[in-house]
């Protein structure tokens, strides 16, 4: 651009648009996405399935804007909450310009791999398949699994990357953008994400209701902002917290409520981080029995 603030048609054309990285649970995708935005604006955590909402990540360059579209991992749906994320996943593989499949390098190629490699060759989209947790093998057992991903299936790249150390990001990032169509830019400079901060907020507190509590717990936690309410340099935020069984109440409370303690407090620094002001954090849980197989409370949760 010059001077006058006007394009130079020597440049090269300013592309936008969507891309989205999918895999089977755990590959790395929110962890990904976070890195190449430069600002937690997806959940991460050791637990399968932590994404459960749609959330747009602007990437903005000065010849393009990338938007992350993060989504849940596609997976074996054991409720109705896990059919709704699987069509959710489908809907947003079947919207976004480029997909990038994420494959852990110190995991062997699996069954999960496969069918989802084969249910993206249906796709109109530009599909890479990204070979994400590079920092955890070795040279000779990584250029082994560029080697068996190569042969998964017809990508446009493969693309090998470190989401913890920084390494080849860039380059994921180039390879990306250069399949987004010509088009203007779509989000404004300053916007990060298009999610409304109550969503945000809800993630942030299931993400710290999350760390530490038992495996089959997870799937069972799901949390509601009721309210927001800033007041002067101070912002006031009550939320729910719902398990599915008074057993898992007991849980997420804690001995005398140390564990719900523990949780707001890790909330707390997380949302005082993206929000830049100081937070008062009121949460309570509340059991909504079976609510992942039950129709009017996936509703009222927000699924």
């Amino acid at each position: 651009m010059n001077a006058t603030g006007v394009r130079d048609p020597q440049e090269r054309p300013y592309r936008a648009g969507f891309a989205c990285f999918v895999g089977r649970p755990n590959a790395g995708k929110s962890t990904l996405t976070n890195a190449i935005v430069g600002q937690k604006i997806a959940i991460t955590s050791n637990k399968p399935q932590t994404t459960r909402h749609v959330i747009r990540a602007v990437l903005h360059r000065p010849e393009s804007q990338l938007v992350l579209v993060d989504t849940p991992g596609l997976h074996r749906p054991r409720t109705l909450l896990g059919e709704r994320l699987n069509d959710l996943v489908r809907q947003t593989w079947s919207e976004v310009d480029v997909i990038g499949l994420c494959i852990p390098a110190d995991e062997a190629i699996g069954r999960g791999d496969r069918f989802i490699s084969g249910e993206l060759a249906e796709l109109k989209a530009t599909v890479l398949a990204v070979v994400t947790k590079t920092d955890l093998v070795d040279r000779k057992r990584l250029a082994e699994q560029l080697l068996a991903v190569s042969e998964l299936g017809d990508f446009a790249a493969v693309v090998p990357v470190s989401a913890v150390s920084g390494h080849q990001i860039d380059t994921l990032v180039d390879v990306m953008t250069g399949y987004l169509p010509v088009s203007p830019q779509l989000y404004p400079d300053d916007m990060l994400t298009d999610d409304p901060e109550q969503v945000l907020v809800a993630e942030l507190i299931r993400e710290a209701a999350l760390e530490g509590v038992r495996d089959e717990l997870p799937h069972s936690i799901a949390v509601v902002v009721e309210e927001m309410i800033p007041e002067g340099q101070l912002v006031r935020i009550f939320a729910d917290l719902y398990v599915e069984r008074p057993s898992q109440k007991a849980i997420v409370i804690g001995h005398r409520g140390s564990r719900l303690k523990e949780v707001g407090t890790n909330a707390r620094r997380q949302i005082e981080e993206l929000l830049g002001s100081r937070i008062f954090l009121d949460l309570h849980v509340r059991v909504a029995k079976d609510w992942q197989r039950d129709p009017k409370q996936l509703r009222k949760l927000g699924f």
